[in-house]
């Protein structure tokens, strides 16, 4: 746990010493060490959710303990961190299919962390899906993994209530920082192992 404290801290005062301006030598020498220690270690989920915005993009390798696979192709499973609150989305990527033994287990995994935005377009979008699919009489009432809405935060069941719940969220996020979006994280993983 101290070392991932650690590698957390070093992700941050690396992001810090590079947005400053920082001596592109000693920049270099922070980024060599930071791809040999992350070689070396994973971060908790916890502490990825908490850094994802400036992680976006990137190379990482987590770990934490695999709550979900779907039943769907077994192509995403879920880690959880500290609790059910922190909990991110493992797509299987270039991986594949997750072995079922993940779940229940720690998993580490390696791959690059995306960030998915919900904005006004994006609803706007899924309400047009809604509607026809509505006149083909193809609509099943509750939509969404269970899992991957507890991960979001998400209570509402029916998709114009999930839709309606993101609206107000988007509202709150716009009147405390200006961002008319949600940001969801999720990493596409490039290799995993289930730990000993």
């Amino acid at each position: 746990m101290k070392q991932m404290t650690f590698f957390a801290a070093l992700v941050v005062a690396i992001l810090l010493g590079t947005s400053c301006g920082g001596n592109k030598t000693q920049n270099a020498e922070q980024a060599e060490t930071h791809t040999a220690d992350r070689a070396n270690s994973a971060l908790e989920v916890d502490s990825l959710l908490a850094h994802a915005e400036a992680l976006a993009g990137k190379e990482v390798t987590i770990e934490g303990v695999c709550t979900h696979i779907c039943k769907h192709g077994g192509r995403k499973i879920f880690l959880m961190g500290s609790d059910d609150t922190q909990t991110i989305r493992i797509e299987g990527g270039s991986v594949g299919k997750f072995d079922q033994k993940c779940v229940n287990s720690v998993v580490r995994v390696t791959g690059i962390l995306k960030e998915q935005r919900i904005d006004e377009a994006y609803l706007q979008n899924w309400e047009a899906q809604l509607k026809a699919a509505a006149a083909e009489q193809h609509g099943n009432g509750e939509a969404g993994c269970s899992t991957e809405k507890k991960a979001r935060g998400e209570t509402a069941n029916t998709p114009e209530a999930r839709i309606a719940d993101f609206r107000n969220k988007i509202a709150q996020r716009k009147a405390s920082n200006g961002k008319e979006y949600l940001s969801f994280y999720f990493m596409e993983a490039t290799n995993y192992d289930i730990q000993p």
